[in-house]
């Protein structure tokens, strides 16, 4: 086979023979440099370990977080339209609705702070202490004396009436405060003494009666003595009348039972807050008894003046001034007495 075939070389034959390629060197490229990693912008940078925040301590897993405490009295709902209202600003607000202009109830002391003039009130008869002439039991209730002593000690009060002299825009007046929370405001014997000598004070005096109103009538603890304050106070009020003085009542809510029906009513000019409950029974026990539906807004402050009741409904914030200008119309008849009272002479 070798003499058949000759093997010829490789790149031996010319014919055959590839042209040699030139190699062209190629200049050598820069060096690149690594590339960087990139930075997490906003991000701490990681470390092996962990930085502590002072002030951060860490929470175990099965520790929750412990939470400040948040005042119990740091808003205020409104128990008319359910709005949720920051305390603050309801007392800034004179305790009204910013949202409905509910009229919350006020205690005797805020009273006398939005109505009088700073510093001018002097309480008169602070001692006198609430009895027990029937010595009074329940068998639900302690009794009246030992309740008498823990409302006593729960409220800051004597008695439910705070009564004094004060100025208003510095004009002179007795004033008579009933304060709520102390038994429903209700009127028993001291409570009937108490504003008694306030009038006859204001009879010695020559000085007008207000008197802000809100109760739940005569204290059943205290029976017949309870009831007969209803006229020893009218017949007082008979008296401020015809020496010429004049009584003006501001009813609040709720204003009802005996108080409404003696001496809150018996008054030369009545004034009652915006949507204050004024009657003498409730709806509820009048309905059982008529057996008839009442009309909408009943024992209302709107529906008494309505149908004649009461002379007006002022709102809170208008109070002092509306107060002051009855007072100044009554110091300007009184300086007009004298004169009037010549003319009836010389007429008889």
């Amino acid at each position: 086979m070798d003499k058949i075939f000759k093997r010829v070389p490789k790149g031996t034959d010319e014919g055959n023979r590839e042209p040699a390629v030139q190699e062209q060197t190629v200049p050598a490229s820069p060096p690149v440099p690594p590339a960087e990693k990139p930075v997490n912008e906003g991000h701490a940078p990681k470390f092996a370990w962990k930085i502590k925040t002072p002030g951060d301590p860490k929470v175990a897993k099965n520790q929750t977080p412990e939470v400040k405490d948040i005042p119990n009295d740091l808003w205020t709902k409104c128990p008319h339209c359910k709005e949720l209202i920051y305390t603050k600003e309801l007392d800034n607000n004179k305790k009204v609705c910013l949202k409905c202009g509910h009229n919350f109830r006020l205690s005797a002391a805020e009273r006398l702070q939005w109505l009088l003039d700073e510093g001018s009130f002097v309480e008169i008869n602070s001692r006198l202490v609430t009895s027990d002439p029937l010595q009074f039991t329940s068998l639900t209730e302690p009794p009246y004396a030992e309740k008498a002593a823990q409302v006593r000690q729960k409220t800051g009060l004597n008695e439910a009436l705070i009564t004094g002299t004060a100025t208003l825009e510095e004009m002179p007046l007795g004033i008579s405060v009933t304060d709520f929370s102390y038994q429903g405001a209700s009127m028993g014997s001291v409570f009937g003494e108490k504003l008694v000598r306030l009038i006859e004070l204001c009879i010695e005096r020559k000085l007008p009666l207000l008197t802000v109103n809100s109760s739940g009538g005569a204290r059943m603890h205290e029976g017949i003595f309870s009831l007969m304050q209803m006229a020893k106070t009218t017949a007082a009020l008979t008296r401020l009348g015809e020496a010429s003085l004049p009584h003006i009542s501001l009813l609040t809510d709720p204003c009802t039972g005996g108080v409404i029906a003696s001496f809150a009513s018996v008054a030369d000019v009545i004034i009652a807050e915006p949507g204050a409950l004024i009657g003498f029974a409730g709806p509820r026990v009048i309905e059982q008894i008529t057996k008839q539906k009442l009309p909408p807004g009943f024992q209302t402050a709107e529906f008494l003046l309505e149908h004649g009741m009461i002379d007006q409904v002022v709102a809170r914030k208008e109070l002092r001034f509306v107060l002051a200008n009855l007072l100044r119309f009554y110091q300007l008849a009184a300086s007009h007495l004298p004169i009037f009272e010549r003319e009836v002479s010389y007429a008889r």
